[in-house]
């Protein structure tokens, strides 16, 4: 692994991208504004990719709203499968020009799974069970086309942001907390690991995740949740992370 190795945060501004940028375990990482690198903009890309030279790139830009993507179907494919389209060309465009080779971490979701009997493997049953779903699932072939890719199916939270008075008891997933993801994201990226991997917590119920760090929270069944919205949520979306432990112990 290269020493003083320059990494491309994509997705800054985001939950996820602020804490990686708060939690300073990266060294010479960059995280332009999204004015000046905007996914929709293979120039933009471009421009930023051939000015560094960067190692590796990490993209946690996706537009991560249930309910935005399914009121908005169209912005999500640009967004979501379109940005990714985008980045992947100029970074394969760049590989061949420069002939140098950059590591791409993809952030995918959980949600790609069917989530109804929980314990997903990385190479199990594939069945997104919301646009938002199928959208990181699309990305996630893309993506897939970078030599030197990984993907990370994962679904987290932030303890600060805790907001909602009650949780379901009846929703089961692997959540793992933001803080934690970061460090995983941290190692991952110093192995020579190659491919899908599931990144979480052990399986636990969404009131049991939260009840830990929001003491007055109160428990509530999921139809409880969706009986407002006009979308489908996860019955149980936990995963299988026997490859997760054995990439932190052995490779």
């Amino acid at each position: 692994m290269k020493k003083n190795r320059k990494i491309l945060l994509i997705g800054g501004s985001g939950n996820l991208g602020t804490s990686i940028i708060k939690s300073r375990l990266f060294k010479n990482l960059y995280f332009p504004a999204k004015k000046n690198l905007n996914l929709t903009s293979r120039k933009s890309i471009r421009k930023i990719l051939n000015n560094h030279k960067f190692d590796l790139v990490i993209n946690c830009a996706a537009m991560a709203s249930i309910l935005d993507c399914e009121r908005n179907v169209t912005k999500a494919i640009n967004v979501n499968i379109g940005g990714t389209s985008n980045l992947v060309k100029e970074i394969l465009r760049h590989e061949i020009n420069y002939k140098r080779k950059i590591k791409l971490i993809h952030i995918s979701s959980d949600g790609v799974y069917p989530s109804q009997k929980g314990n997903y493997s990385e190479r199990g049953p594939l069945g997104p069970y919301n646009v938002y779903g199928w959208t990181k699932l699309a990305s996630e072939f893309v993506v897939s086309l970078v030599n030197k890719h990984v993907i990370i199916r994962t679904r987290f939270f932030d303890k600060e942001k805790i907001k909602f008075r009650k949780s379901a008891n009846d929703i089961f997933t692997s959540n793992i907390e933001v803080n934690d993801l970061v460090e995983a994201i941290k190692m991952i990226s110093l192995k020579s690991f190659i491919g899908v991997i599931n990144v979480g917590s052990k399986r636990r119920s969404d009131y049991v995740a939260y009840k830990w760090f929001k003491n007055n929270l109160k428990p509530c069944k999921r139809k409880d949740i969706t009986k407002n919205l006009n979308v489908n949520l996860a019955k149980d979306s936990s995963m299988n992370l026997n490859l997760f432990n054995k990439v932190k112990k052995n490779l």
